[in-house]
């Protein structure tokens, strides 16, 4: 008969894996918010500098933050009255009630002051914060980017080994963009701010494709692969995005992989004499060092343009996991055999829930072995 440790077993290897929706009677309030409730109080203790203000004097926000921190405490712990429980104590359950206490009582600390627009701030920002907070417990986004780095090693072997593959014609495209005028011109020229925000553009349009992709490559699997009851819709999400993080690692050790080949291949063969040819500034800032008697140049703009160089190329893995045969091939043989695991294990702990649950009709009085 499945006992409560061995069921607890199965569900800290879900936990672990990224997967919690992956455990049967998963529950926000018992283990999403619930879990997130020491990063919550302090949000919420921290929140009494609203009742603040920087033009007043020191002893004046000292005991306005006091009188901040009395209205916080106590309207929970009326809450806690209300609720049966004891004034002073944490909140064993995060229900509807105790998330609106945090979403709009510190917000009205600014409005006593008659500060709507901070009012609406803390409010909104409070409630995006609870999202937050549901999103990355309740989708194991930190237990996933945890086994993610724990395995980035091997995923480093895996991504080198097909990043040489497809270097043959991703290097000679690559490279012919390097070495043009114009890429030059367009990179070199552009603020840093837009770097950034190609950067976020790039990023976010190759985790967007694997979410469109990997959907579908896990209904197939399943259906080969699988073991016991089929997946629910929320556990196949959660599932899909633990296999969007693990493969946007190994993107990103690949794009990153190609702007530091760039950065070394541009100090090596972009001299300061092909920048005046060029017509090229070094950017807001330049180094130039000897390397075997000859001057190397680490500039701005070499590095804003193997970070445009990468981008591309992180995009073009990031398809090609998916499309190119040979890649696709690669990652769906050791995404099959993982997930045969995966679903094998979520079959053994169904298996001892339903066992469990038997037990327990038996030993009742008005089960069906009462006598």
């Amino acid at each position: 008969m499945g006992t409560p440790a061995e069921l607890e077993r199965y569900e800290q290897r879900f936990r672990r894996a990224g997967l919690p929706l992956f455990i049967e009677d998963f529950s926000p309030t018992h283990d999403i918010f619930t879990r997130a409730t020491p990063v919550l109080v302090l949000v919420f203790l921290a929140e009494m500098l609203g009742a603040t203000e920087l033009n007043w004097p020191v002893w004046q926000n000292i005991l306005a933050a006091i009188v901040g921190l009395a209205v916080l405490i106590g309207g929970f712990g009326l809450l806690n009255g209300l609720r049966g429980r004891p004034f002073w104590s944490l909140p064993t359950r995060f229900g509807i009630p105790e998330l609106a206490v945090f979403v709009l009582l510190p917000a009205l600390l600014p409005l006593v002051q008659g500060q709507v627009r901070q009012f609406l701030g803390v409010a909104i920002g409070n409630l995006v914060f609870v999202g937050v907070v549901y999103v990355v417990i309740g989708y194991g986004l930190i237990a996933t980017t945890y086994w993610g780095l724990r395995r980035l090693v091997g995923e480093l072997a895996n991504s080198i080994a097909s990043l040489v593959r497809a270097l043959p014609l991703l290097l000679v495209f690559s490279l012919v963009l390097f070495v043009n005028t114009e890429m030059w011109q367009v990179f070199a020229g552009m603020p840093v701010e837009f770097i950034v925000f190609s950067v976020i553009a790039f990023t976010l349009l190759s985790i967007l494709f694997l979410l469109i992709r990997l959907p579908k490559e896990l209904d197939e699997i399943e259906r080969d692969a699988g073991s016991g009851p089929p997946l629910r819709r929320i556990q196949r999400v959660n599932l899909s995005i633990g296999l969007v993080v693990r493969q946007w690692l190994q993107v990103l050790v690949v794009s990153t992989g190609v702007g530091l080949f760039f950065v070394a291949f541009g100090m090596l063969g972009i001299s300061g004499q092909i920048y005046e040819n060029w017509g090229i500034s070094p950017g807001a800032w330049s180094y130039e060092v000897d390397l075997l008697g000859h001057p190397v140049l680490l500039s701005a703009s070499l590095v804003k343009v193997a970070t445009g160089i990468a981008n591309v190329t992180g995009l073009y893995y990031a398809i090609a996991l998916l499309t190119d045969a040979s890649y696709r091939t690669e990652f769906l043989d050791n995404l099959t055999a993982e997930l045969r695991t995966l679903f094998i294990a979520r079959a053994e702990y169904l298996e001892l829930r339903r066992t469990a649950a038997a037990g327990q009709v038996s030993q009742s009085p008005r089960g069906p072995m009462a006598k």
